[in-house]
């Protein structure tokens, strides 16, 4: 369980330095004399370009391993935070950021497949992506109220230095923490063919084919619609006048959704119930909560910010264990890397709607839109089929 120990170091660091971020990018950007349509730009080009590098990363990562690629990233995208810092345009922004979007796409796919590899067995392996939850939440919960501080206390170009540093620093250990090579045979004779979905009726008297490939691509609406509204969120949130202007109130903010989060997280009892119904649900709720912040609900924004954490508590490692219970061990990395896709669109289309109608709209009635639309296209069949044991 070493190799665990170290994923969730990289994890933690790696999203600690991400989430550091979000105050801070509008205002640096801002400062630079971007337009907040621009500023919708820069913050959704980051995601676009995981696009090719999620491509790249799903057979990669199956072909030859994670390791590589979690060293790779950490390092450059440090390398690149340092380039940041002495950024004084923001078009100059833009490609920097589109550059650390592409090198920080191998992270999460590389991570994710090796965890999944790691596990003795399906229970295991949902607890370790619970714990990838876990570690994700606790970075994200400390790291906004950081990132706010340091700007405060250092300025924006200290900052990004500082937070380079650490991504190098990480990066250098990878390369001595991380032991792949003794878990992949153990993972192809553990998970050879997935958990798969019982078939019924026509389907399996057909002899229907089973695995990753049944997995419906509408699926993927569900994990791009909340990556979108949290896009719009992270874009909308520092601009907001409830922050008063404050970037360590936006901090502040941020960490409250995370703190949401971490009490779902917390909940182990809610492993018991099936994967995706605690998506449809999660998702449903976060659809919902969108809604109310849109009709400027009675709820403080603190209160909204908090069942936001709640419900992305609940959502994203059940995504993850669903793909992981339904697919064969030489196949994490693709699978991965198309959840990954899907969030990193998302991620791109939020920040540009936000900034395009804020001016005529609250951008959270589109958050609410968008996830109320992936829900009625999510596939019947998915929800209903069970799992083996």
């Amino acid at each position: 369980m070493k190799t665990a120990v170290w994923l969730y170091l990289f994890i933690f660091v790696a999203f600690f330095d991400l989430h550091a971020q979000y105050p801070i990018l509008s205002p640096f950007a801002i400062s630079l004399g971007a337009a907040p349509s621009f500023v919708g730009l820069i913050l959704g080009v980051y995601s676009i370009t995981h696009l090719p590098g999620n491509l790249i990363a799903g057979y990669g990562v199956d072909k030859f391993g994670s390791k590589g690629f979690i060293v790779f990233s950490l390092i450059v995208a440090g390398i690149v935070l340092l380039v940041q810092s002495r950024v004084t345009n923001p078009w100059d922004l833009l490609i920097i950021r589109s550059i650390s979007g592409f090198v920080l796409a191998f992270l999460s796919p590389a991570c994710l497949s090796l965890l999944a590899k790691i596990a003795k067995d399906r229970v295991q392996q949902g607890k370790l992506m619970a714990g990838n939850g876990m570690v994700h939440t606790i970075a994200s919960v400390l790291s906004p109220a950081a990132g706010a501080y340091l700007v405060a206390k250092f300025g924006f170009a200290n900052s990004f230095t500082f937070l380079g540093w650490g991504l190098i620093i990480t990066g250098l250990l990878a390369w001595f923490g991380v032991k792949e090579h003794q878990y992949k045979k153990a993972a192809a004779e553990l998970f050879p063919h997935g958990h798969l979905p019982v078939l019924q009726g026509d389907e399996a008297a057909a002899g229907a084919p089973v695995g990753p490939e049944r997995i419906p691509w509408l699926f993927y609406s569900v994990p791009l619609a909340i990556s979108c509204s949290q896009g719009i969120l992270f874009f909308e949130l520092p601009l907001m006048k409830e922050t008063h202007g404050s970037i360590l109130t936006s901090g502040v903010f941020f960490s409250l959704i995370s703190l949401g989060a971490l009490v779902t997280l917390s909940m182990l009892f809610l492993s018991r119930f099936s994967p995706i119904l605690r998506t449809s649900f999660g998702a449903l709720a976060l659809a919902l909560i969108f809604f109310g912040m849109s009709v400027h609900w009675p709820l403080p924004m603190s209160a909204s910010l908090f069942l936001i954490g709640m419900a992305k508590g609940i959502i994203y490692p059940a995504i993850a264990s669903f793909l992981a219970s339904v697919t064969s061990s030489n196949k994490y990395g693709r699978i991965f890397s198309i959840l990954s896709i899907s969030y990193s669109i998302g991620a791109f289309i939020g920040p540009i709607v936000a900034g395009q109608i804020r001016t005529y709209t609250s951008p959270y009635f589109f958050a609410f839109l968008f996830l109320m639309l992936a829900l009625s296209l999510l596939p019947i069949r998915t929800i209903s089929a069970p799992v083996r044991a």
